[in-house]
């Protein structure tokens, strides 16, 4: 199975040459928290208990949880973790969704099918649902999800996105769940993906498991501090869930104007249908824009949000590589 991912600039770069790229492949906010300043020990001293311990309460303050939180080296080192801790058999995932959770069951050695429906995921050892779903968006709430544990091993519900928008999350009913594993990101929402953290939010003994999985040492100092502080921004949290609500309304005017149809997304990417997604990847990189596309689908692009800067430029490559359309973005 190809780890196909956005982010992949290089392979951009190898095709249309260098310049100064728009990377919309990947659903990271543009306008990052700011970085406070980091002390000296953040980078000389290893991390000790307490200082993990304030981020992990800073965590489940922030997700409204009960349950545990374990920091780690972003979500994807949970993925990587998770298929280990569910009983033996096989593996279900409601897809189509990010290939990595497929990838990561099928290392640890499990038989692995997609299904389309949340039902169909009944009876798996092990059961991964995103939510909302990279690249469509799809939604599933909280009282589904209970119920869904309750008929599998162990269930896996990744949030990565769950930060940007207002849909309910299962992190707040953990507590009556002691078979699930809630992963949320820290990068997307915060623009700070190279500080690489992320959490697993679970009942104790599973929280235990994934520790003793993850080491000693899961993150480093500067993003306990960054961390710690972001996740306490509640300000910050609400101005930056409007922007980002404005500027995906703006994105989707773009893509009505080339005679695109709304595929489904968050605020932090969109997923479009056009006539011919490949088409329109190449279209875009002529200008260096840089989009993403599935292997799954013909007709799926999806765009991630440009920094303030790049609006004029994005929507520039618009006009020129749909010439066809007459439209404009509305401005902010």
């Amino acid at each position: 199975m190809t780890r196909d991912h956005g982010g992949d600039l290089d392979r951009a770069v190898r095709r249309w040459g260098a310049g100064e790229w728009i990377d919309l492949s990947t659903g990271i906010n543009p306008v990052p928290y700011p970085l406070p300043q980091i002390p000296a020990r953040a980078w000389t001293a290893l991390p000790t208990r307490a200082d993990t311990d304030r981020l992990a309460t800073a965590a489940r303050d922030a997700y409204s949880t009960p349950a545990q939180a374990v920091p780690l080296a972003g979500a994807q080192a949970a993925i990587q973790i998770v298929p280990g801790l569910a009983p033996a058999g096989p593996a279900r995932i409601l897809g189509p969704t990010y290939n990595e959770h497929a990838a990561a069951a099928r290392a640890a050695g499990r038989e692995v099918d997609e299904v389309a429906d949340l039902g169909a995921l009944a009876g798996a050892a092990l059961a991964t649902v995103v939510s909302p779903n990279n690249p469509d968006g799809r939604h599933h709430g909280p009282r589904a999800l209970v119920r869904l544990a309750g008929r599998v091993g162990l269930l896996v519900v990744d949030e990565s996105f769950a930060e940007a928008g207002p849909g309910a999350s299962l992190a707040p009913h953990l507590g009556g769940v002691p078979n699930a594993v809630v992963l949320r990101s820290f990068g997307k929402f915060y623009g700070l993906a190279g500080l690489r953290l992320g959490f697993a939010l679970a009942a104790p003994d599973l929280a235990d498991r994934i520790r003793e999985r993850a080491g000693p040492w899961p993150v480093s100092g500067a993003a306990i501090h960054v961390g710690a502080a972001a996740l306490a921004d509640a300000a910050w949290q609400r101005r930056t869930r409007h922007r980002l609500a404005a500027d995906a309304a703006r994105l989707d005017a773009l893509a009505a104007g080339a005679g695109w149809t709304i595929a489904g997304g968050t605020t932090l990417f969109r997923t479009y249908a056009a006539p011919d997604a490949a088409a329109a990847q190449d279209g875009l990189a002529d200008h260096r824009v840089w989009s993403r596309i599935f292997p799954y689908s013909q007709r799926w692009i999806r765009l991630g949000l440009p920094p303030p800067e790049g609006w004029a430029r994005l929507d520039a490559a618009f006009r020129d590589a749909f010439s066809g359309r007459e439209f404009s973005a509305p401005r902010r």
